[in-house]
């Protein structure tokens, strides 16, 4: 993929790489309350098999600033299930390819602790650092019995299965902006803008 910018924008913006849009409306719904810009680089990070989040995006985000020398995010998550000894974990994204909802609410078949956390771990790097920073969010919750109805062209991933504390909905029901609220990329992010700023 090739992929210009103008030299002027590079101390403006932030470049969020990810293939996944859902992810990066997320971010740059966040950001922009925070009045840090984002753009999207669609390429496809190497994702290295670790089980830190955190070792899994600064890696990712090394390799993708090798590419375009631009100051750069890249977001990793997992969902770790209480009761399956933390699985999928930093795995998320294979598992939920492979086996999907369904396959976790066979899993979690009969058994009564629900409990579940997603991890976020955004990393940043650029040619002002000596190694990549990381910032992470978390969102404690719980499995839910059967998979929830998303709103409108809202929710991915295990966000229909996945119901947040202190609320009454899956991820799934929630717009973007009360999903932000709650989430465990949201509480990353935000933590990436402060420091940005």
């Amino acid at each position: 993929m090739s992929f210009e910018v103008n030299v002027q924008l590079k101390g403006r913006f932030v470049f969020f790489a990810t293939n996944n849009v859902n992810k990066f409306n997320e971010a740059r719904q966040i950001l922009g309350h925070s009045r840090v810009a984002v753009g999207m680089l669609r390429i496809k990070s190497l994702e290295i098999q670790s089980e830190s989040l955190e070792e899994i995006a600064k890696t990712s985000v090394l390799e993708a600033f090798q590419k375009y020398k631009l100051p750069i995010v890249v977001e990793d998550a997992g969902l770790f299930v209480e009761a399956l000894n933390g699985f999928p974990g930093p795995y998320a994204a294979y598992v939920y390819r492979t086996i999907g909802n369904e396959g976790i609410l066979r899993l979690m078949k009969d058994i009564d602790n629900r409990k579940a956390t997603f991890k976020s771990a955004v990393a940043y790097f650029s040619s002002d650092l000596t190694s990549p920073i990381c910032f992470e969010g978390t969102a404690k919750g719980k499995i839910t019995l059967e998979e929830k109805k998303p709103a409108e062209k809202e929710g991915f991933g295990f966000d229909p299965i996945f119901k947040p504390d202190h609320t009454s909905k899956a991820f799934a029901q929630m717009n973007i902006v009360e999903k932000c609220k709650h989430s465990h990329r949201a509480a990353a992010f935000r933590k990436f803008a402060k420091w940005y700023k």
